[in-house]
């Protein structure tokens, strides 16, 4: 018997959209779930991804992936490359195991509800297809994680931490459940795979993998390449939803992409910003923070807007401006309050990582300078207890991370300045006129009380560091501390600037 050509049968198995003999349309595909909104139903008729692929060519593909990822992990099993490994570089494997090792599980949760409430056949056999992916990608992510918890229990963290109330994953988490949770499914098409994994994770990924590579840890860059080829594909959904959604409601496409960008970006600045620019060995430093961000993360929104009709968004300036300094001041407040997070801050700011930064960040110095100075003064006149936090900042309402915009004040000296914002006799605090505006217009799902609120409201008990530690889920063998042991600031001790 003559076999038909793929191109014969591939529509027919792809398009399983019917009619409803007892159920109506809307019964089936309600609209707090579908969320086509002004858009009309029969519109998601065009919906079309551009690389299409049949389910037995997908699981042949994943063998050969998951064959070629796990065979170099079990060759590096008998090495001594992570003995080898920079502490500073291992502190950025282990807060992105912790970070988005189930934020592989929850991305999942979003492409299964596009695949039950998506509005077009074709798009709900991608985002099957996508959910496979994701849970490949919590898997594969715990099994390189496990293997060195023998050797260093915060490894553990990539499958504990999703469960805690840890301050850093509970922001994480807010992001997430915005993303794939809180929204219908037009809205996840455009946060998840076009903003979140087209926008960010796909590029950081690249990134990542060249500096793990570069640090000499193989067994990271393998994994991280062998997901970033997955998100590739499934990412396309994003594309022909907002081009649908472009044609029949602008301006809700225009909300939503400028809405998850800048949270997405405020995320990866906590995420990403620390690893690249104070984490990673400056020797393996292929680029800062910044300057990645500006080819590739910054490069890339901008041709999707060009592509799909979007204009910039309002906070385009801003955003630009933060990068000279958000992540910055975040990692500073990470590593004082070191002992609340499951990895070890390398401070980045021996003599020669000052001087790197400086180049880098023209401002850095008289922003940021003055602190690590103090810190670094305290450290050599052995009074640890003044670089460790007494209670915790305030904390944005908004994306639950610490409020530490630079404000300039008139006696030259860097001012936090807190934006606030009273709601039914209640005040609410962010750390930017953005994410004041974004809860303003959508409060009803960013209810999740911040660490500070809880501890307000007596939710922790002792409220003092130690009864904080302990509701975070933080033991002394996970707490944080300076990666190298503060061996770095011996070399600002009088006499050693000479040499």
């Amino acid at each position: 018997m003559t076999r038909m050509q793929r191109e014969e049968w591939q529509d027919i198995v792809r398009d399983v959209d019917w009619a409803f003999a007892y159920a109506d349309d809307e019964a089936v595909f309600p609209e707090w779930q579908s969320g086509t909104g002004s858009v009309p139903r029969e519109a998601w008729k065009d919906w079309e991804e551009g690389y299409k692929i049949t389910y037995p060519e997908y699981v042949a593909v994943q063998r050969e992936k998951e064959t070629s990822v796990f065979a170099v992990k079990a060759a590096l099993q008998r090495s001594k490359v992570f003995d080898d490994l920079d502490e500073g570089w291992k502190s950025t494997a282990k807060a992105h195991f912790g970070a988005t090792s189930l934020i592989e599980y929850i991305g999942m949760i979003g492409e299964l509800r596009m695949a039950r409430f998506g509005l077009n056949g074709g798009w709900r056999n991608m985002a099957v297809m996508g959910a496979l992916d994701e849970i490949r990608h919590a898997q594969i992510s715990l099994a390189f994680a496990h293997e060195f918890v023998p050797k260093d229990p915060q490894y553990d963290w990539a499958l504990k931490a999703y469960q805690t109330n840890n301050w850093a994953i509970i922001a994480a988490r807010r992001l997430l459940d915005g993303i794939t949770c809180d929204a219908n499914v037009v809205d996840v098409a455009i946060q998840l795979p076009l903003i979140f994994e087209t926008g960010f994770t796909n590029l950081q990924f690249v990134g990542m993998a060249a500096d793990a590579l570069a640090s000499g840890d193989i067994n990271f860059a393998n994994m991280i390449s062998s997901i970033q080829t997955d998100e590739a594909r499934h990412a396309q959904q994003g594309g022909p939803t907002i081009e649908i959604l472009m044609k029949h409601d602008p301006a809700r496409a225009q909300w939503v992409a400028d809405k998850m960008f800048w949270l997405t970006g405020r995320v990866f600045a906590i995420l990403t910003g620390p690893a690249m620019d104070y984490y990673t060995p400056l020797a393996h430093r292929k680029q800062s923070y910044k300057e990645f961000m500006e080819e590739w993360i910054i490069t890339q929104y901008m041709r999707t807007l060009n592509d799909y009709g979007l204009k910039k968004p309002w906070y385009w300036d801003q955003f630009l401006e933060n990068l000279e300094t958000t992540h910055h001041a975040l990692h500073l407040g990470v590593w004082f309050t070191r002992p609340t997070v499951w990895w070890k801050p390398q401070a980045g700011v021996s003599r020669a990582e000052r001087a790197w930064l400086n180049q880098k960040y023209p401002h850095w110095e008289e922003l940021y300078g003055e602190y690590w100075d103090v810190i670094t003064h305290n450290i050599n006149r052995g009074e640890m207890a003044s670089t460790l936090p007494e209670t915790l900042p305030w904390i944005c309402n908004t994306c639950q991370l610490p409020i530490c915009t630079h404000t300039s004040s008139p006696d030259g000296k860097w001012r936090v300045r807190n934006f606030a914002h009273t709601h039914d006799g209640r005040q609410h605090h962010f750390c930017s006129d953005v994410c004041r505006t974004i809860w303003q217009e959508d409060h009803d799902t960013l209810h999740m009380k911040t660490m500070v609120e809880r501890l307000l409201a007596g939710d922790v008990q002792p409220p003092d560091i130690p009864g904080l530690l302990g509701y975070m889920g933080i033991t002394p063998d996970v707490a944080g501390d300076d990666a190298y042991g503060y061996k770095w600031a011996a070399e600002y001790l009088p006499g050693k600037a000479a040499e």
